[in-house]
C-alpha cells in the first residue's frame, strides 16, 4: 500500500508540474492540443492538460536581423558592397508560427533581393547620397511581404554601402579638389571684400580731412575778420574818446588838432591799416596837410 500511495502522489505531483507553466511579460503562449492550434494566452501562470496539451511561446519584444554584406551592382556597373539591418515586431503569434517555417532566414533572403533591387536602379553617386530613400523604399518592401507573416517591419537602415577601391580613392581625389576649389574662391572673396573695405576707409578718410581742412580754413577767416572788425572799432572808440575830452573843455582849434595827430600817430604805431576820423577834425587835417606827414604811407593804405 503504501508503494501504491506513493506512485499516486508522484504522478499528481508530476502532473501539476507538468501541466504549470509560466509565460513571461514580453511574450505571447500558443496552446496546441492534440497537434492543433486551441488559444493563445497571456502573460502569467498558465495550465494546460498535460500531454494532450502543449505550449509554444513568441517573444512580442522588437528585433533585429543582421543582413549579411553582399556584392551589388549600381546602373553604372559599379559593384558595391551592402549590408543592412532589419528592425521587426511580431503583431500576430499564431501567424508567425504557422504561416512561414523560419522567419530570420526568410526576412534574410528577402532583403538581399530587394537590396539588389533598388541599388541596381541607381546611380553609384545617387545610391551614397540617398540612403534615406533605399532605407524607406526596402522597408516598405518588406513590410508588405511579411504582412502574412503576423510580422512588421519598423526600420531598415543600411550600414554601409562600400564602392570599389579605386573608385573611392578617385573620390577622396575628386572631392579633395572640390574642397581646395571652394577654399580659393573663399580666400579670393576674402581678399576682394579686404581691398574694398580699406578702399572705403581711405576714401573716409580722405573726407574728413578735407572736411577737417576746410573747416579750419574757415575758422582762421572768420578770426581775421573779427581781429580787423575789433580793432577799428577800438580805434573808432578811441578817437570818440578823444574828440569827447577835447570838446568837453572848449579847445582852440590848433589843440584840436594837435590833440587828432597824437591819436593818429599812437593809432599809427600799433600798426593799424584802417582809421576813422571824426567830421570836425578832417577839415583842420586836410587844411594843415598834416596827416599825410605824421602817418607817412600808412596813411595812404
Amino acid at each position: 500500500m503504501p508503494v501504491i500511495y506513493s506512485s499516486i502522489i508522484f504522478v499528481v505531483v508530476l502532473f501539476i508540474v507538468l501541466s504549470v507553466k509560466i509565460v513571461r511579460p514580453y511574450q505571447k503562449g500558443i496552446v496546441e492540443r492534440l497537434g492543433r492550434f486551441n488559444r493563445m494566452v497571456s502573460p502569467g501562470l498558465r495550465f494546460i492538460i498535460p500531454i494532450i496539451e502543449s505550449i509554444k511561446k513568441v517573444d512580442m519584444r522588437e528585433m533585429v536581423v543582421d543582413v549579411p554584406p553582399q556584392e551589388v551592382i549600381t546602373k553604372d556597373n559599379v559593384v558595391v558592397t551592402v549590408d543592412a539591418v532589419i528592425y521587426y515586431e511580431v503583431t500576430d503569434p499564431v501567424k508567425v508560427l504557422y504561416n512561414v517555417r523560419n522567419f530570420y532566414l526568410a526576412v534574410t533572403k528577402l532583403a538581399q533581393t530587394n537590396l539588389r533591387n533598388i541599388i541596381g536602379d541607381l546611380q553609384l553617386d545617387e545610391s551614397l547620397t540617398s540612403r534615406e530613400k533605399i532605407n524607406t523604399s526596402l522597408r516598405e518592401i518588406l513590410d508588405d511581404a511579411t504582412d502574412k507573416w503576423g510580422v512588421k517591419i519598423t526600420r531598415v537602415e543600411l550600414q554601409k554601402i562600400d564602392p570599389p577601391l579605386d573608385v573611392m580613392e578617385a573620390m577622396h581625389r575628386q572631392m579633395k579638389a572640390e574642397r581646395e576649389r571652394r577654399a580659393a574662391i573663399l580666400e579670393a572673396e576674402g581678399v576682394k571684400q579686404s581691398a574694398i573695405l580699406q578702399a572705403e576707409g581711405e576714401k573716409r578718410s580722405a573726407i574728413l580731412k578735407a572736411e577737417g581742412e576746410a573747416e579750419a580754413m574757415r575758422q582762421v577767416a572768420d578770426a581775421e575778420k573779427y581781429k580787423e572788425i575789433a580793432i577799428a572799432e577800438g580805434q573808432a572808440e578811441a578817437l570818440k574818446k578823444v574828440f569827447k575830452a577835447i570838446h568837453e573843455g572848449n579847445p582852440t582849434k590848433d589843440l584840436i588838432t594837435l590833440k587828432y595827430l597824437e591819436a593818429l600817430k599812437e593809432m599809427a604805431n600799433g600798426q593799424a591799416t584802417k582809421m576813422f576820423v571824426p567830421y570836425e577834425a578832417s577839415g583842420v587835417l586836410s587844411s594843415l596837410g598834416l596827416v599825410k606827414e605824421v602817418l607817412g604811407e600808412k596813411a595812404d593804405s
